[in-house]
């Protein structure tokens, strides 16, 4: 197709001898242009500091480098939405070209000596998405703490761990929320590494393996807050490697959060009644009236499968030969919207764990029944008696299942010894209060006092441990958001004291 090239549209003085074909602005340049919210606020930063750094390298002159950083910062200043962006120029740098020489005519051209429109969005994509890991990561420092709390408070609340949704042995409701606390912690120290993968600076890269201009990448990088260069000019211009572990960081800190609801909306069935969601996280039927349906449980499954859908699609994305578009068309937007939508999962999780109310009393009347003590009283024969546990467990599982047979949820101390004669053909070898006592729900988890275990003080110190963990990590991000915005408003304030505005 051959057609009129839009006024200032890049290269059709040379081999761009028509203007984008429709199709092509609908399936490209418009995806691209998405991103213009996104990446505006870091291009513009981007520009300045490439600005500033020419102008110390002495390659663009003092009177110009003033008059482009006037209008640069009044750029920085306009929203997004304001801006004249034009899907037929492209994507959103070939826009903003299009408006700098418009308002500034050549001296607009200086801003490109020696760099890309790839440089310049891949620096402002990698400010974006460190703004969005630390977000992410906050949200998850208040899930942990959110389940650190409600473990302190349950850590004497016996109840019948489960697996397989079947009663397995005693424990404590505290022991149980802790195990999501210990997974969140790991989540803060991916999101930490995925955050040093985006702290890298890709300015002064040039095309792909470095530009004869004399700008400093060292003071690139300093200007726009990065913590160091890329090692590699071609591998921090095109690596999609940390894209997929920051997406995987999403999706695993989601996850944990979804396992959690997955639970709780068992638990929260009259089937269980363990526990309530606070009615500010539940819905009303439309046409039942009974019905308190838990929906922010709903809304965690469905943000959870959505975003192993979008990481599978980043991670088959990769799958394209090196220094490419293919992998990154779509990538800014994508990875974005990803960490976004794990922030809110988190961040609701958070609210349930805070919020929900815990029914003590139905918890402890399904600890002791459905012979939870089972492996237990298997324990006791073999300490008490130097039976092996096989056949421990032998005469127990008889035991279980003669008071199965007769109807009844708990064991005797007539079904052990009973099981104890027909299989071994001995006495039981415990007397009727110690298998009292070993049946006891209660008791069983204060023989858990192993490190990690769920007796009430191996909880506490457990909620003790994370929380210190946690109070790091959230330090750690603290700091790094204090020190991009501290480099901002330096990178800011050198381009005013040059700029003709001052």
């Amino acid at each position: 197709m051959s057609g009129t090239s839009p006024e200032g549209y890049l290269g059709a003085d040379a081999r761009i001898t028509s203007g984008p074909a429709p199709e092509l602005v609908e399936a490209g340049y418009a995806v691209e242009l998405a991103d213009a919210p996104l990446l505006h606020h870091g291009l513009g930063l981007a520009d300045l500091a490439h600005v500033l750094a020419l102008r110390r390298a002495g390659v663009i002159p003092d009177d110009d480098a003033a008059r482009l950083l006037d209008v640069l910062l009044d750029v920085l200043d306009t929203p997004a939405e304001d801006f004249p962006y034009d899907a037929v120029y492209g994507d959103a740098y070939n826009s903003r070209e299009r408006e700098l020489e418009r308002r500034l005519g050549s001296v607009a051209g200086w801003l490109h000596t020696g760099r890309t429109r790839r440089e310049a969005g891949r620096i402002a994509f990698r400010l974006a998405m460190r703004e969005r890991v630390l977000a992410l990561h906050d949200a998850v420092v208040r899930f942990v703490r959110a389940l650190v709390d409600r473990a302190k408070q349950e850590a004497d609340t016996v109840w019948a761990d489960t697996t397989y949704l079947q009663p397995a042995q005693p424990s404590t409701f505290g022991h149980y929320l802790g195990a999501f606390a210990e997974e969140g912690v790991r989540h803060l120290d991916r999101l930490a590494a995925a955050y040093r993968w985006f702290d890298r600076s890709p300015a002064g890269v040039g095309g792909v393996a470095g530009t004869r201009v004399p700008v400093d990448r060292d003071e690139l990088a300093g200007l726009l807050g990065f913590a160091d260069l890329g090692a590699h000019t071609r591998d921090v211009m095109w690596s999609v490697d940390g894209l997929a572990d920051a997406a995987l960081a999403c999706t695993q800190a989601a996850t944990t959060v979804d396992r959690l609801a997955e639970d709780l909306e068992i638990f929260a069935s009259p089937g269980f009644g363990y526990v309530a969601l606070d009615a500010s996280l539940c819905r009303a039927s439309v046409l039942l009236p009974q019905k308190r349906n838990p929906y922010a449980l709903a809304v965690i499954r469905s943000g959870a499968s959505t975003l192993i859908g979008r990481t599978t699609g980043l991670l088959v994305a990769q799958r394209s030969p090196s220094a490419r578009t293919d992998n990154w068309l779509r990538a800014y937007g994508e990875l974005a919207s990803t960490l976004e939508l794990s922030r809110q999962v988190v961040a609701l999780g958070a609210e349930v764990a805070a919020t929900m109310r815990v029914d003590r009393d139905a918890l402890a009347a399904a600890a002791g029944a459905h012979f939870t003590a089972a492996a237990d009283l298997a324990e006791e024969l073999v300490l008490r008696t130097s039976v092996d546990y096989r056949s421990a467990y032998r005469v127990v599982g008889k035991a279980v299942a003669t008071a199965v047979a007769a109807g009844r949820t708990e064991l005797t101390y007539d079904d052990l010894a009973l099981a104890a004669k027909e299989l071994r053909g001995t006495e039981l070898g415990l007397d009727p209060d110690h298998v009292l006592r070993t049946l006891d729900p209660a008791t069983c988890t204060l023989g858990r006092d192993v490190p990690g275990g769920s007796a009430p003080e191996r909880v506490r110190a457990h909620c003790a441990d994370v929380a210190k963990r946690v109070s790091t990590a959230a330090a750690w991000s603290a700091d790094r958001a204090v020190a991009a915005r501290v480099a901002e408003d330096d990178l800011i304030e050198q381009a005013r004291a040059v700029s003709t505005a001052e």
